[in-house]
């Protein structure tokens, strides 16, 4: 396990690294293309799914806990034709009013929050009443046998793998935070299966 300073500054980039899977790209191109008005990104990481915003989204608000995932989504920020703008923080507290958000955005961030309820109740507090959260994560799979490796597997892959929860309940978490889900796609994507079932959709406040 890591700790302090190492941790700092060695997970960013193992995390910038497993994001730039390209079997991951049509999933950024279906959930971004429906981002619409004053969109927010909830853990905007360093900046993977800048490129794939539309002229739908008027500006972006990236939130994210790590200073250095920060810097490197400013980086990327320069070739992006929507305003994007930064904000350190945490999702269990976003610094936003209430309802001043047309779209919330998460990809494969409620895995390592560690109160993902708390932070999806957040999320809800400032999108406005018409507006939407747009998902894709990985989480709890149907499959009795694979659900048995992913609670073996996420005690020690949390420790390696910045907090993330291979089993998560994905819908019922949104559910519980008092969203209504309108679309859901649930299935595998390729790779081993305790790592890649992926919930996609879209939700309501």
């Amino acid at each position: 396990m890591w700790h302090g300073r190492r941790q700092e500054r060695i997970l960013p980039h193992l995390i910038n690294l497993a994001m730039r899977n390209r079997e991951l790209v049509p999933y950024r191109e279906r959930v971004l293309s429906a981002a619409e008005g004053r969109v927010l990104e909830i853990g905007i990481g360093s900046g993977f799914n800048l490129p794939f915003y539309s002229s739908h989204a008027s500006e972006v608000l990236g939130l994210d806990p790590s200073p250095r995932l920060i810097d490197m989504a400013r980086r990327a920020a320069g070739g992006s034709s929507v305003p994007v703008t930064f904000t350190e923080g945490s999702a269990e507290a976003i610094p936003l009013d209430d309802g001043s958000i047309d779209t919330v955005v998460t990809t494969w961030t409620l895995c390592s929050i560690p109160g993902a309820v708390q932070a999806l109740e957040e999320m809800r507090r400032v999108l406005k009443p018409a507006g939407q959260l747009l998902f894709v994560e990985h989480g709890l799979s149907p499959e009795t046998n694979v659900r048995k490796w992913q609670d073996r597997l996420t005690p020690i892959w949390k420790r390696i793998g910045g907090g993330c929860h291979l089993n998560r309940p994905i819908k019922s978490l949104i559910e519980i935070a008092g969203f209504s889900i309108d679309r859901i796609d649930t299935g595998y994507a390729r790779g081993l299966k305790p790592m890649t079932f992926m919930f996609e959709g879209r939700a309501r406040p």
